[in-house]
């Protein structure tokens, strides 16, 4: 007579995964752009890391209404939502923060000076698409 339980079925592939080094990328990076952009979104409430008014181009701040700091105060929503929704929905929310970083990047190429931090920005951005695609390979799941 054989028995199965189901806890014992599911053990092995679950170790596997944690194994697989696709799988060990895919949760780093799922990871940092959950994290991150909570972080800085709340950060721009406080302005704790960096004056963030000062990283607005002004050519940005004449079209949006109200001052640079409200700028700020929706861009912080926006990224905290973004980190939630690579949380939740990884294979949509990679390529969200990818498109988020593209507009960021447009940011910062127009403010002398910040080539650097856009750059760095470039690099988050191949990151964020390679979480995008690597959540697609776990078939879009987001309990991979």
């Amino acid at each position: 007579m054989t028995s199965t339980t189901t806890g014992d079925t599911s053990a092995p592939p679950r170790r596997a995964r944690l194994s697989d080094p696709g799988y060990q990328a895919f949760l780093v990076l799922r990871t940092a752009f959950t994290v991150a952009p909570v972080l800085f979104g709340l950060d721009k409430f406080a302005n704790v890391l960096v004056d963030w008014p000062g990283y607005l181009a002004p050519w940005i701040d004449d079209v949006v209404p109200g001052s640079a700091q409200a700028a700020m105060y929706a861009v912080g929503v926006i990224e905290i939502v973004a980190g939630v929704v690579v949380a939740v929905a990884p294979r949509f929310g990679g390529w969200l923060v990818a498109g988020w970083l593209a507009g960021i990047i447009v940011n910062l190429l127009t403010i002398p000076g910040y080539y650097d931090i856009a750059l760095r920005d470039f690099g988050l951005l191949l990151a964020a698409v390679a979480l995008a695609l690597l959540a697609r390979g776990r078939h879009g799941d987001a309990r991979s």
